[in-house]
C-alpha cells in the first residue's frame, strides 16, 4: 500500500492534479495506492494538512494495513508533509512505514539552502517570491523552525528507510541534500538519488520522456524491495 501525498506549496494540489503520478508509482511497486485531498492553506493553515496525513496513516492501520506493507511517498510540498507524518508517528508512538519516498521535498521554510540562489535560473518551475508568500499563508504565524513545519530542523532519528529523488537543476537540490546528510547522521537508512538535469519533479512527465519512467521504475523497486507486500 502506498500513501500518496501530493505537493501544491500547500495551497494547490488535489487528487485529480496528482491520480496519474501516484497509479504509476503505485503500478510500478505493484502496489495500491491511497491519495488524499488535505486542507489547504490560505483556509486551513498548518497543522491543518498534518492532520489529514495522519489521519489517512491511521485509517490504513484501522483497516488491516500492516505497517510493514505500507509506504508513504510525496512531492515537494507533499515531501516535507512525508517527513514531518514519520516524526509525527514516532512522537506519538505509532507504528512506522516500512519505508518512505521524497520527490524533491520541501524541508526547509526559511530558505536557507544554498541552491535557493545558485539555481536560481536553471529552476524553471519555482519561483521564490511566490514561494515565500505560499510558506506565509501555510505558517499563519507559525515559527518556520518548528519541525513539524520544516523538518530539517527535526531529529530524524528513528526514521523509516528513506529515498529522495532530485533533479541537480531544481532550487530544492540543496535541500534533499541536507536532508539526506542529516537523516545519515541519525543512522537513518537513506538514498539520495540524484538527476542530472531534471526539473522539478519530473516524474510527472512520464508519459513523455524517458527520465520519468525511468525514476518511476526506481520508486517501484525501491518500495517492493522495502516493503512485504
Amino acid at each position: 500500500m502506498v500513501l500518496y501525498i501530493h505537493g501544491g506549496s500547500f495551497v494547490a494540489g488535489s487528487i485529480k492534479s496528482h491520480r496519474s503520478l501516484a497509479a504509476n508509482i503505485a503500478h510500478a511497486a505493484k502496489a495500491r495506492s491511497l491519495i488524499i485531498d488535505y486542507r489547504l492553506a490560505p483556509e486551513y493553515p498548518f497543522p491543518s494538512a498534518l492532520e489529514d496525513t495522519l489521519s489517512a496513516y491511521q485509517w490504513l492501520l484501522d483497516h488491516k494495513n500492516a505497517p510493514e506493507h505500507i509506504s508513504i511517498v510525496g512531492d515537494s510540498a507533499g515531501g516535507g508533509l512525508t517527513i514531518a507524518l514519520l516524526l509525527k508517528l514516532r512522537d506519538l508512538t505509532l507504528p512506522m512505514p516500512a519505508a518512505a519516498v521524497c520527490l524533491s521535498p520541501m524541508i526547509d521554510h526559511t530558505y536557507t539552502g544554498e541552491t535557493w540562489k545558485t539555481n536560481s535560473g536553471a529552476d524553471i518551475l519555482i519561483y521564490p517570491q511566490k514561494e515565500y508568500e505560499f510558506t506565509r499563508m501555510y505558517l499563519g504565524g507559525t515559527d518556520p523552525h518548528n519541525p513539524f513545519v520544516s523538518p530539517f530542523y527535526a531529529d530524524l532519528t528513528g526514521l523509516p528507510q528513506l529515498l529522495i529523488q532530485v533533479g541537480t537543476y531544481e532550487l530544492l537540490l540543496s535541500d534533499s541534500r541536507r536532508l539526506a546528510e542529516k537523516a545519515r547522521t541519525a543512522g537513518v537508512d537513506v538514498i539520495l538519488d540524484e538527476w542530472e538535469g531534471m526539473q522539478h519533479v519530473w516524474q510527472f512527465g512520464a508519459s513523455f520522456f524517458p527520465e520519468g519512467r525511468m525514476a518511476i521504475a526506481k520508486i517501484g523497486e525501491f518500495i517492493q524491495q522495502n516493503t512485504s507486500e
